[in-house]
């Protein structure tokens, strides 16, 4: 399952982070990566310090011609994908009576409308090629869960389960299998960011929000790693039928249990 030689694998928000941690596991397993990012000078550098054939190109998810001519370039330049990673995103923390509704927009443009986008080329690739593939779309344990001054975030993720169902069964006579990735709280600059944020909400200081937010409910008081995200990614992407389809895989220390 771990061998992806052959495999053409396209992963969004992959210059950093995340993204970058499942692009690199891609690529260490034989497929060639396409680093896609907002960030065009970002992504051009991360795929080449990854190697093993990898390109970068500049994507803005939420914008549909860049997505259709960002897989189309794909095509042209390694051949259809195989392997969607839908992972770009950003969080704003407010409380709903506080929330612009500028930013709540932009928050599901990149989430929802950047998944479905695409969803939507990949899957068109999948289908002509007529060799199946994998999609996999970055929830979090908020797909599950609430928590506050999230409000456009959780709708967000849990409005990616829908979407992954529908694919399941859509895309299953073609032999396309989508899933969606539940990481619990990694440590990543977007994390990051929300720490000082939080506990100025709260009125908390930034270690209580470590300890007793973030942390409070996993079952060792730890992060989840990017080598935790990144193995299960590969799992998703390698394994070989539809018995896996249409389900959502919680990697989060515990944090939280379905």
């Amino acid at each position: 399952m771990h061998d992806l030689t052959g495999k053409i694998a396209l992963v969004t928000g992959a210059a950093s982070g995340i993204g970058r941690a499942i692009a690199t596991a891609y690529a260490n397993a034989g497929a060639r990566v396409v680093v896609a990012d907002i960030a065009a000078d970002k992504a051009a550098e991360t795929a080449d310090a990854m190697g093993h054939g990898a390109i970068g190109m500049a994507m803005d998810v939420t914008d549909e011609a860049q997505v259709d001519e960002g897989f189309a370039r794909t095509r042209r330049e390694l051949g259809p994908v195989d392997i969607l990673v839908s992972n770009a995103g950003v969080q704003i923390i407010a409380p709903i009576v506080d929330f612009a509704f500028a930013d709540w927009k932009r928050m599901l443009a990149i989430h929802m409308d950047g998944a479905f986008l695409t969803t939507r080329a990949a899957m068109r690739h999948m289908i002509d090629a007529g060799r199946g593939g994998s999609i996999i779309l970055m929830g979090s344990a908020h797909s599950h869960v609430a928590s506050k001054f999230k409000a456009p975030y959780v709708a967000a993720k849990h409005g990616l389960l829908g979407l992954a169902r529908v694919v399941a069964k859509e895309g299953a006579t073609h032999g396309i299998r989508a899933n969606v990735l539940c990481p619990g709280f990694v440590r990543t600059p977007l994390v990051e960011k929300q720490i000082p944020e939080q506990a100025k909400e709260l009125g908390i200081g930034e270690d209580a929000v470590i300890r007793d937010v973030m942390l409070r409910d996993t079952v060792d008081g730890e992060f989840t790693t990017l080598e935790d995200i990144a193995d299960t990614a590969l799992f998703l992407a390698g394994f070989g039928s539809n018995a896996l389809t249409g389900q959502s895989l919680l990697v989060s220390h515990g944090w939280h249990m379905q």
